[in-house]
């Protein structure tokens, strides 16, 4: 019933899927270890979130004030802890390719 309505977008990696819903929300289902459990992150995917790009088994969340928040399979891309200082704002997109992430900040 969550996905019932208020659904803007929904992205899959090779075993997952992510939908954004309207509140900027994020709601995962598939196989946990390619993102479809998000539970370790999902304090901070209630609101704000703007964007969701994924690669082979991990999603990147983009949220309005510039901060990138990522799960799945770490060797994607979804554990982005030993760089989370420069993604927690200024950031303007996102990139990614089959099993990583690139993230563009607002000073180039």
């Amino acid at each position: 019933d969550r996905l019932a309505e208020g659904v803007t977008s929904i992205t899959g990696d090779s075993s997952a899927f992510a939908a954004l819903e309207d509140a900027g929300e994020v709601v995962t289902w598939g196989n946990a270890e390619c993102g479809g459990d998000s539970s370790s992150v999902a304090d901070r995917l209630v609101a704000g979130v703007t964007s969701i790009s994924c690669n082979g088994s991990a999603f990147a969340a983009l949220k309005d004030a510039g901060e990138v928040v990522t799960w799945g399979d770490a060797r994607y891309g979804g554990n982005s802890s030993s760089v989370a200082d420069r993604l927690v704002a200024g950031v303007t997109s996102i990139s990614c390719n089959g099993s990583a992430f690139a993230a563009l900040k607002d000073a180039g």
